[in-house]
């Protein structure tokens, strides 16, 4: 997998880059984000929005990135943020044709961690994406996702669309209460199912990500989003995950019980999100499955002493012990597959 250690990048994970990623039963821990500062629109945080002065270095294949990408696109932001997209095949982590400002590539190639050891030299950690990147400070403001989005939503509505609001106030604590229930047990749960140490981690995380995955299944069959009948934050990060399952989740991280195409009020859901202006550009499903595919260490360690739980997993799932499949409910989804086979636009209320 690679991490950067005292602003050295290393091939292989050193021996203690294992402390913190895997808990004691072998389940997957995702690591928190170390960056956390934000912009503000009167430049109280510190960082104050302005056009031209952030860049966005993404991934196509993350779904972590996606959710920014789309809030950018949907907020109308394309000219405010600039984006540095992943555009060669990993090598040392995420790479790119192009350097960051002053940050030249080395060999031709340029890295995201990279700008990890310019904003901070001693810096210890994996370098992900998405991170936005202060180019005036020089500088990682921010590289949690969640976060990120939240000071796209808002703090540059002088430079975008200041009607669209995915996170108002009167739907915060619904939103918030959604996004616990997605995050832990499908956005999270489907890494949770792939980077499984053990059968007994691998299981629990699979029995939770469709428990969740049917609950949410059901819950749009009684309304059109996830907070209710608008568009809000809780579906734009959802979808990333959803528009990803069929092509790499169910077979490479093993999520092999059921589809996204075999959930009813799910597939609908996700088709009407991908029609709405603006989705399909950041979808790019090639650079999805070659960002997986090509390179993920669960395709690569076969064999090997440290993948033999995740090669049990490409078999373990049973009809016996699996759960039940979901009940069809058609209630408030009848007129959304007319929609998508009329070829309609479908848009999120305002």
């Amino acid at each position: 997998m690679g991490m950067i250690v005292d602003g050295i990048w290393h091939q292989e994970d050193p021996p203690r880059a294992e402390l913190g990623m895997t808990g004691g039963d072998g389940s997957f821990v995702r690591p928190d984000s170390r960056f956390r500062d934000r912009v503000s629109s009167d430049g109280s945080s510190g960082f104050k929005a302005e056009a031209g002065r952030y860049m966005l270095v993404t991934a196509p294949s993350c779904p972590w990135a996606h959710r920014t990408v789309l809030m950018r696109k949907l907020k109308g932001l394309e000219g405010t943020i600039e984006i540095l997209q992943s555009d060669l095949p990993k090598g040392q982590g995420w790479a790119y044709s192009r350097g960051l400002d002053e940050i030249e590539p080395i060999g031709g190639v340029f890295h995201v961690h990279q700008v990890y050891s310019t904003a901070n030299p001693d810096y210890t950690g994996r370098a992900t994406v998405p991170v936005l990147w202060d180019r005036e400070t020089r500088t990682i403001v921010n590289n949690e996702s969640s976060e990120i989005i939240r000071m796209l939503n808002r703090e540059f509505d002088d430079f975008g669309d200041a009607a669209l609001d995915l996170y108002p106030q009167t739907l915060r604590a619904s939103i918030d209460a959604i996004n616990t229930v997605v995050y832990e047990n499908i956005n999270n749960g489907v890494y949770r199912c792939g980077f499984s140490r053990t059968q007994q981690a691998y299981e629990a995380s699979f029995h939770k990500l469709f428990a969740a995955l049917d609950e949410v299944d059901e819950r749009l069959g009684r309304q059109r989003y996830l907070a209710g009948d608008r568009f809000t934050e809780a579906d734009l990060r959802l979808f990333p995950t959803l528009v990803r399952f069929d092509a790499v989740y169910y077979a490479h991280f093993k999520c092999n019980l059921r589809r996204i195409a075999d959930y009813h009020n799910l597939s609908n859901y996700m088709r009407e999100i991908y029609q709405m202006p603006g989705v399909a550009e950041t979808v790019d499903m090639a650079g999805i499955k070659l960002g997986y595919l090509a390179v993920c260490p669960i395709s690569t360690r076969a064999g090997s002493s440290r993948s033999a739980p995740n090669s049990i997993s490409r078999h373990r799932t049973t009809a016996e012990t699996s759960p039940k499949p979901p009940e069809r409910r058609d209630r408030g989804r009848i007129g959304r597959s007319k929609r998508a086979r009329d070829g309609a636009t479908a848009r999120p209320a305002r």
